[in-house]
């Protein structure tokens, strides 16, 4: 297929900068370009044309203002229609973008001298994951994950993307399991010119987030297998990004450490207002990038963020409008760290109280538990029964919903459970097992 002229000035632009990239991007990717169409020249108008006369853009307008209902302005206080019901820019409300950008620097300290793309806005992380599919896996390359993962990532990148997902065990002991993880990408990279890592902590489904020791040997890991020529593309999916529990803990997202390592090393973050915000339905998320460039990083950057809008105008066209403006509101407010730290606390004393619960030695007779410090989860491994039989057996005989992983894994969300109702949900969860084995 040919490839469009503003693709080939885009891919010479990002070849210059960083050669190895042409070999990361999917056949998508390469051909991937934001269209000089509709949207290029609404922006002129909006620039050169009387606003009366700007007949370019498909909204209506009455008196040269955004035409609404007022059943639905009527709900949506502090914000105009032309902020919140017309559509937002492919790449994102750019006042957004910077504002994401700053706190990622405040949010991670390791970052600071360091060049990053502007953070493209995406429909929520899961869309963030999609795109990142269309523009750098082509089926059959391989993409790395822990057996502990968001079950969601097979229907994106294996069931739509065709991609060969491999795993590795994630816990060794009470830790990371970094032998496993190094023999599982050394192993993938001795057979393919490119691998792909994910990244995903705090950890969805158990709720571990790594040291900054397995932090650093991550980082060293994946250099080394770049400077022995292996192009990898890491993708931190920092979804749960802030909520964490204990000192241990590593405090930054691994992009920050992996975005300036080596050439061959594509770093992308992925995050979102989603959980750091506690605005799941809005969908906001965004895709940032890092990596070794040669020459002017802002050109090299603008031109990947165009391939990104690209893919994002030609699939959803852009995020909601009205998102964007509550989250840009929200991270403008002198009180949001106050508010954000208040809630982070009640998760905490919940993640803390079922820590104590299950310190009862008459759990480990039916059930281990593995490691957790962060984010919304954690999980137990069954000793006795089937995950998915006691899940419908505790749903419907103790109405206790959990999630099944597999045979022996129950993934509990105590970020939905008060704290007073944590011991007695893991009492009915004791008395499910008891059934079950009686039953046997």
């Amino acid at each position: 297929m040919q490839i469009n002229p503003i693709a080939q000035e885009l891919n010479a632009i990002i070849k210059n900068g960083n050669p190895h990239l042409m070999e990361m991007f999917s056949k998508t990717g390469r051909r991937l370009f934001f269209p000089k169409g509709i949207l290029t020249q609404s922006a002129e108008a909006r620039q050169k044309a009387y606003d009366r006369f700007n007949a370019t853009i498909g909204i209506a307008t009455e008196s040269l203002h955004t035409m609404c209902l007022p059943s639905v302005m009527s709900h949506i206080t502090g914000l105009r229609a032309s902020d919140s019901l017309t559509y937002a820019p492919s790449y994102g409300i750019f006042a957004l973008r910077q504002m994401w950008k700053e706190a990622m620097y405040q949010k991670n300290p390791s970052l600071q001298g360091k060049s990053v793309s502007l953070p493209v806005v995406t429909n929520g992380i899961t869309h963030g994951i999609s795109v990142f599919a269309d523009m750098f896996i082509d089926p059959d390359d391989v993409v790395i994950f822990p057996d502990k993962m968001w079950g969601n990532n097979h229907l994106i990148m294996s069931v739509r993307g065709d991609a060969n997902i491999t795993q590795y065990p994630l816990f060794a002991g009470n830790g990371f399991n970094i032998a496993g993880f190094e023999q599982k990408v050394r192993r993938e990279a001795e057979n393919n010119y490119k691998i792909i890592v994910f990244l995903n902590f705090p950890n969805n489904p158990t709720g571990y987030t790594i040291s900054d020791s397995e932090g650093n040997r991550i980082v060293e890991i994946l250099t080394r297998l770049a400077e022995e020529g292996t192009n990898v593309i890491a993708v931190t999916d920092d979804a749960y990004f802030g909520l964490r529990y204990e000192e241990g803990p590593m405090k930054e997202s691994l992009f920050s450490r992996l975005c300036d390592r080596h050439p061959r090393l594509l770093a992308v973050k992925l995050d979102g207002a989603t959980k750091e915000l506690f605005v799941w339905g809005l969908r906001v998320g965004f895709i940032t990038y890092g990596t070794v460039i040669n020459g002017e990083h802002a050109v090299f950057y603008d031109a990947l963020e165009k391939k990104t809008a690209g893919n994002i105008r030609g699939t959803v066209s852009n995020a909601s409008h009205l998102g964007q403006s509550l989250v840009l509101k929200a991270l403008k407010s002198p009180s949001i760290e106050k508010e954000k730290a208040e809630k982070v606390e009640i998760l905490k004393k919940r993640a803390m109280r079922v820590k104590t619960v299950l310190a009862d030695p008459k759990y480990k007779e039916v059930w281990d538990v593995y490691p957790f410090n962060s984010g919304y989860f954690m999980c137990i491994k069954l000793k006795t029964v089937n995950a998915e039989k006691l899940r419908l057996h505790l749903l419907e005989k103790y109405k206790v919903g959990m999630i099944s992983i597999n045979d022996t894994d129950l993934r509990i969300a105590f970020s939905s459970v008060d704290e007073e109702n944590i011991e007695a949900m893991f009492e009915f969860l004791y008395k499910a097992v008891k059934d079950m084995e009686i039953a046997a």
